[in-house]
């Protein structure tokens, strides 16, 4: 699949101006295809209905055997304007032989410039490998293909889970913040991303996108494995911020807490991806302009890091300059004024209530799907909880620091922790003053904590020998890896819920 997408660009290998220049002024008014069409790409068609009388340069293909627009619930069908509908409705057929058929991925790869398929991770791999198939034999090569899958892949042969945008690193993605029923406000407006890791292509696939709707603003970005990563564990905290609003509602003072550290630690994860990708250096330095062109302040935003006692790169934050998917990640964490929170959101408001009622947590993910099913919410949507599901293999594939995943790996085992584990979750979730604590400890390096507690226990010698010891710069690393000082100080009482949950997820993930 990486080797049929190795040419993911809207030109082919040609150094003559005249077809370039033609090439060019066919992707102007080329067409844009979404396949597989789910609540996003058909709120965002109708949004474009709603700005144009006609919308000849997009197009929409639903999977076989889906409806249009059997995603969105009967209230939601009721408030749609029928002229509107009957658009979006013509966006998805072309006529033939005097009969209006649906349109086929087939047809999208033969009438548009840019496909996205719009799938959920359940078929988008499958999707892929039938587009480049299809790419192939009708001779589109120069058809880019997108995707704005929300959740990590897994492959069950490998048992391995791992971002697509990885394993295919040409693949386009396409993200930003949207409400699927603000997308149908006419006055309303968003942002999104379009993301290739050639510049060129990032920057025209952005055009085509940005002109479907003067509602919707897109702008290029080359990180599209970050931006992948980002959106998947976007998902997964908006879970938990969708838990903080619902059972600490009457104790506001953590939920600013909570959810800054969401926040960063979905940009210092994906920072972590960003420094493991394969392509690192073509990225940045084998572009056909600068990536200040493209928007992007400077070309990279790094770091350094004591590790080991050696001075070490370890961030890339350029992509954090992803205006949109910044904001889609503080808006799936936010309670909209009007309207519903992102579904993600709506699992976490089902886990607080039904937490709060049963007084434990879910026996397992299959209880809490259940849960979610009864509330009205399609687990088949849930991609946060997807996401969940793989994520002890994401963290150890792509070496996510604890510090840097602490929320994440508290949901975690909230959800798939064995009976005591979850006994540990339950109190630090859902008291405020042990959510607060561990907040705040959590994020700080292991061997970080241990100097702090030692500073509170200076008068006992252990301590006061590891504060003297660290001062001998020789004999730091070794004190830095050595648990049997630090296993001494935690013996001397029961620790609170907050640290039992740290030690927990330090030794298990």
């Amino acid at each position: 699949m990486d080797t049929a997408l190795k040419s993911n660009t809207f030109f082919p290998r040609n150094l003559d101006a005249e077809p370039i220049r033609r090439r060019i002024l066919e992707l102007e008014s080329g067409r844009v295809g979404f396949y597989s069409v789910g609540l996003y790409p058909a709120s965002l068609a109708y949004n474009c209905a709603m700005q144009q009388d006609e919308t000849p340069n997009l197009l929409l293909a639903p999977r076989p055997g889906r409806d249009l627009f059997g995603a969105f619930p009967p209230a939601a069908l009721e408030g749609m304007d029928p002229a509107h509908v009957d658009a979006v409705e013509r966006m998805a057929s072309h006529f033939s032989e005097g009969q209006r058929l649906t349109n086929t991925l087939a047809d999208l790869l033969q009438r548009c410039e840019l496909v996205v398929l719009s799938a959920n991770s359940n078929h988008v791999e499958e999707d892929l490998a039938e587009a480049c198939r299809l790419r192939e034999e009708l001779g589109r090569e120069q058809v880019v293909l997108a995707c704005l899958a929300g959740s990590f892949s897994h492959d069950h042969i490998a048992n391995e889970s791992y971002v697509l945008c990885e394993k295919v690193p040409n693949l386009a993605f396409f993200s930003g913040f949207h409400r699927h029923g603000a997308l149908r406000n006419p006055l309303d407006s968003f942002t999104a991303n379009f993301c290739h890791p050639n510049a060129l292509t990032a920057l025209l696939g952005a055009r085509m996108l940005d002109r479907l709707s003067p509602n919707i603003q897109v702008s290029p970005g080359v990180h599209n494995i970050e931006g992948q990563y980002i959106k998947a564990a976007k998902n997964m905290s908006s879970v938990f911020a969708g838990f903080g609003y619902s059972f600490h509602q009457d104790n506001p003072g953590v939920l600013p807490t909570l959810l800054t550290l969401l926040l960063d630690q979905c940009l210092d994860q994906a920072a972590t991806v960003s420094m493991a990708r394969r392509d690192r250096q073509r990225l940045y330095n084998r572009q056909p302009f600068p990536l200040t062109e493209l928007g992007y302040g400077v070309q990279r935003i790094e770091a350094a890091l004591v590790r080991g006692g050696d001075m070490e790169k370890v961030r890339d934050h350029t992509f954090a300059q992803l205006t949109a998917m910044v904001a889609d990640v503080r808006g799936s964490m936010m309670l909209p004024v009007s309207g519903k929170p992102t579904r993600n959101f709506q699992a976490g408001q089902v886990l607080a209530e039904r937490m709060r009622s049963e007084q434990r947590c879910p026996a397992s993910m299959e209880e809490l799907e259940g849960w979610c099913e009864q509330a009205g919410l399609r687990k088949g949507g849930l991609e946060g909880l997807k996401a969940l599901r793989f994520w002890p293999q994401i963290a150890r594939k792509y070496a996510i620091p604890v510090h840097d995943a602490s929320m994440l790996n508290l949901l975690y085992m909230a959800i798939y922790g064995n009976s005591s584990t979850k006994e540990v979750a339950f109190s630090v979730m859902t008291d405020s003053r042990e959510l607060s604590n561990y907040c705040q400890e959590s994020v700080r390096p292991t061997h970080s904590r241990r100097y702090a507690e030692a500073l509170q226990n200076l008068a006992q010698p252990e301590a006061m020998d590891l504060m003297v010891n660290a001062v001998i710069a020789d004999n730091a690393r070794r004190l830095i890896r050595d648990d049997a000082v630090l296993d001494d100080l935690e013996a001397t009482g029961e620790p609170p819920a907050y640290l039992k949950a740290m030690n927990v997820i330090e030794n298990a993930l």
